[in-house]
């Protein structure tokens, strides 16, 4: 049988990838050309065809046969910039200077609601990150956490997954699974910075990146089913907000901690036990955590969608 090759291209010129074959991943094949072409999967585009166009990243978990990739194929590779945030910046309108974390103080930590769409996580880690509600935020992390995953087997195993790091991969990529304490580990690692959680239900905060020494946190508010993001407005609005903070900043510690207190008191979550649930495989409708677990390891379903009250 002859040898299975590729032609890479990028702008510094042509290499020979050698060592891949038909049965591996998109996502193991630019772990191949990372070796070769010194740019880390992250940054990495691959467009095939002419005229080239990339590879679609839902293909990210499928194989070289799958996709129609042969022996003797052309591949550009693009490498990309991430857009990691600048965690000096407070985000403000174009036309106002930074404002520095000091003239904030005193200010009120505000809630921006998104959208209840099965992504509610990515959403809200994406506004903190760019200071606006950006929808299409989710596509984009899904990518970064499957491949952050797949990259880490030993760290990422079933037992820490619930599922073989493969399928977790697969499902974490589809629109309508729901992010949590992994995906906020993962992208608490990928973007250098603490993620805290303010748990309505228990008035408690959990910490996403606390023994990582970071110099930045930002806050999340979860109530039992869905996260917004948290921001802080200036005692007197100027129309700039801060989501990024100091985490050697305590007061801003101590407001959450006490908006935590104060959401559990007055019951602002969500009743894991009582609220509806949709499976979105069968259609079968559910009330509680306990009866979607139940669905889930009876039929092996894993997708579902809360019912609007």
């Amino acid at each position: 049988m002859s040898k299975f090759i590729l032609k890479v291209k990028t702008k510094s010129g042509q290499q020979i990838v050698d060592n891949a074959n038909l049965t591996n991943t998109i996502l193991e094949l630019k772990q191949i050309i990372s070796k070769f072409v010194n740019i880390p999967v992250n940054n990495m585009n691959l467009l095939i065809g002419f005229p080239p166009k990339p590879i679609d990243a839902d293909f990210l978990h499928k194989t070289l046969a799958e996709v129609n990739i042969k022996s003797g194929d052309t591949l550009i590779v693009e490498e990309t910039a991430i857009p990691v945030p600048n965690p000096t910046k407070v985000f403000s309108p174009p036309d106002r200077p930074h404002v520095e974390e000091d003239k904030l103080d005193g200010g009120l930590l505000m809630r921006q609601v998104v959208p209840a769409d099965n992504s509610c996580l990515f959403t809200s880690v994406g506004f903190v990150l760019g200071g606006k509600v950006d929808t299409t935020a989710g596509s984009y992390m899904r990518q970064i956490i499957a491949e952050q995953v797949a990259s880490n087997e030993d760290q990422y195993s079933e037992a820490i997954l619930g599922k073989p790091n493969k399928d977790y991969c697969q499902w974490i990529l589809k629109p309508e699974s729901w992010g949590g304490a992994i995906e906020l580990a993962v992208l608490s690692s990928f973007y250098g910075i603490e993620i805290a959680v303010i748990d309505t239900m228990n008035g408690v905060i959990n910490r996403f990146g606390e023994d990582k020494s970071y110099d930045y946190r930002v806050f999340l508010i979860f109530d039992g089913i869905h996260y917004d993001p948290l921001y802080r407005e200036p005692i007197e609005p100027d129309g700039s907000i801060q989501t990024f903070f100091l985490t050697s900043n305590d007061k801003v510690l101590k407001l959450a901690e006490e908006l935590a207190h104060e959401a559990k008191t007055s019951k602002q979550y969500t009743d894991v036990n009582r609220f509806t649930l949709r499976c979105l495989e069968c259609k079968t409708e559910l009330t509680g955590q306990t009866q979607a677990q139940q669905h889930a390891q009876r039929t092996g379903h894993m997708n579902f969608g809360e019912i609007a009250s």
